[in-house]
């Protein structure tokens, strides 16, 4: 309950998560059919950047800061989105950005500092619904969607315990059991290796096919001091997705780079298959 988005709003991890979800969130958005999209942590709904908490760390000026001014057209769409939504936005923001009239975005949000500003922003919404609760809970009660076949659950926690990739884990394993027509994407922090490709291994080992990790390091994962960088691991990705997040990734790792990361590395790599 201690972590608050807000001082970190805008830095490298969050351009990384918010580009690649934008390519997916276009990808659903390709077909005519509805789609629902579940943000299990879905934190603010958006950020000032001129804020107290934003101004004390100023992470987010070597993150969105370096790349708002980019003219790489793989960074095009995510850059067009954030001049028009304003505020910095969060993951509800960019995808209510992207929803149709035939489109939900479901909403869960614990923390209750977090979760007024969320409702606030999308009161009114018929398309945008709330809830007041752990997000993990809520993929038993809320998957499938009622009215949609097809959508994505992104999976964006703190990691502020110890058992938060266990818990990506499980949770990823019961969306595929309750949602097999669904995207799911899980943002996670690199710190060392280790954590991560125990997560990794948990996934195959219960079964999982088709996973996409793509990973963004500021620096070697050698000191879990640090966030050293951070991933988007996705679970049935649509077609062309692999591509898109490459070029995305590449050219963050240009517009990004200052004197002290000359260590920038980009990873995509195939986990499981179908």
């Amino acid at each position: 309950m201690n972590y608050r988005h807000a001082y970190h709003a805008g830095n490298f991890a969050d351009c990384v998560k918010h580009a690649i979800l934008l390519v997916l969130l276009k990808a659903l958005a390709r077909k005519p059919a509805g789609f629902c999209v579940l943000d299990t942590h879905a934190g603010c709904g958006q950020y000032d950047l001129s804020s107290e908490e934003a101004q004390k760390t100023g992470e987010w000026k070597t993150g969105i800061g370096l790349l708002e001014e980019s003219e790489d057209p793989a960074l095009q769409d995510y850059l067009a989105a954030v001049r028009d939504l304003g505020l910095y936005p969060g993951s509800p923001a960019f995808t209510r950005h992207v929803l149709r009239p035939q489109d939900e975005l479901i909403a869960c949000e614990l923390h209750p500092e977090d979760v007024r500003p969320l409702r606030r922003l999308f009161r009114d919404d018929p398309q945008v619904s709330i809830h007041h609760r752990n997000g993990y809970e809520a993929l038993r009660a809320l998957l499938p969607p009622k009215h949609l076949k097809r959508g994505l659950v992104l999976i964006d926690p703190p990691f502020e315990k110890l058992d938060d990739f266990q818990q990506c884990a499980q949770a990823v394993s019961l969306i595929r059991n309750r949602f097999r027509a669904g995207i799911v994407a899980v943002w996670y922090p690199i710190k060392h290796r280790t954590p991560v490709r125990a997560f990794y291994n948990a996934l195959t080992d219960a079964g999982i096919r088709d996973i996409i990790a793509c990973e963004f390091l500021l620096r070697p994962a050698l000191d879990p001091s640090r966030l050293n960088g951070c991933g988007m691991l996705v679970v049935n990705a649509p077609y062309g997705f692999e591509n898109e997040a490459r070029a995305i990734l590449e050219a963050m790792k240009t517009e990004l780079a200052t004197e002290d990361r000359e260590d920038m590395q980009v990873h995509i790599e195939r986990l499981a298959e179908e």
